[in-house]
């Protein structure tokens, strides 16, 4: 399941679609086509390639018809298979709108975002692609409130970008308050971003600064991800002694295959009954049991 970052810059750009362009424009400097329209689009493309390919989210630009498609994707690492997919992700895009089309990948890593810039060789003849990639320098520091008013979704995205800079504090505030304004659940969503933000002793200040100790996160989406971060800690911690109690009656460390199946036990069966496993089973029972049970 996608992290509440991956999330939660998805949603960002949900909520205002124009904020693509204008960062393509503002902050990497891009030219863009005239434009009366900016709308959210399907991000499935299988009906232009035959396999399955859904990118993050894809923006229309229109001026009257399709003028540009911008197809946005949240990075936080490195994926090897992402250079593969992502020309066909802007070639499906661009045969069905019959109109230019570019990739603009986010992320908050520096060191990626400098990876990411990289052109992705296509082939012979120079053939390549090269992703717009916007990392945690190029995004606009919004400190004053008018301004983050006049674009929440860029002033949350600031607070995700700077929030664990010196200069964190303000522009929280000045996301908080952009976000005052809005209807009840997104109040509540970018709250819940900007406070995600911050280092823990920012964090620690702004809560004081406003009167808010121990926060708990207030909407449904940020719920949804902060208890699954969690679960899956809770999961990890139970693992390790399982693991090694695997391990100890094998007389042999887990392979990283049997610790992924071993994980995937520990969800379904929970520690104890893999515990009584281990310790009831004999060693080549249980290393059948680890073959057996993978992949189901």
């Amino acid at each position: 399941m996608p992290s509440l970052l991956h999330e939660a810059i998805i949603e960002l750009f949900r909520n205002r679609p124009v904020l693509a362009a204008e960062l393509l424009h503002e902050a990497l400097h891009i030219p863009l086509p005239p434009f009366t329209e900016a709308r959210i689009a399907s991000a499935d493309l299988t009906n232009i390639i035959p396999r399955e390919l859904r990118a993050d989210l894809l923006v229309l630009l229109l001026d009257d018809q399709p003028v540009l498609v911008i197809i946005v994707e949240a990075q936080l690492q490195w994926d090897p298979d992402k250079p593969f997919a992502w020309p066909a992700y802007v070639a499906g895009a661009r045969a069905r709108y019959r109109c230019p089309a570019c990739l603009l990948i986010v992320t908050p890593d520096a060191a990626l975002a400098a990876r990411l810039s990289q052109p992705i060789v296509l082939g012979p003849g120079q053939a390549s692609l090269t992703p717009l990639v916007l990392g945690p320098e190029g995004v606009p520091v919004v400190k004053d409130i008018d301004e983050a008013k006049e674009r929440p979704e860029l002033s949350v995205l600031s607070a995700l970008a700077h929030g664990r800079t010196e200069g964190g504090i303000p522009i929280a505030v000045a996301a908080l308050a952009a976000g005052a304004g809005l209807d009840a659940e997104r109040a509540k969503l970018y709250a819940d971003l900007v406070l995600f933000s911050l280092g823990e002793a920012a964090r620690m200040a702004l809560e004081k600064l406003m009167s808010i100790p121990n926060y708990e996160y207030q909407s449904e989406f940020a719920r949804k991800y902060v208890q699954q971060g969690r679960e899956e800690g809770r999961a990890e911690g139970s693992l390790e002694p399982v693991v090694r109690l695997f391990e100890r009656r094998l007389a042999r460390p887990l392979t990283s295959d049997e610790r992924e199946n071993l994980a995937t036990q520990l969800r379904k069966e929970g520690a104890t009954r893999l515990t009584d496993m281990a310790l009831d089973l004999s060693a080549a029972d249980l290393a059948a049991l680890l073959v057996a049970n993978k992949g189901r």
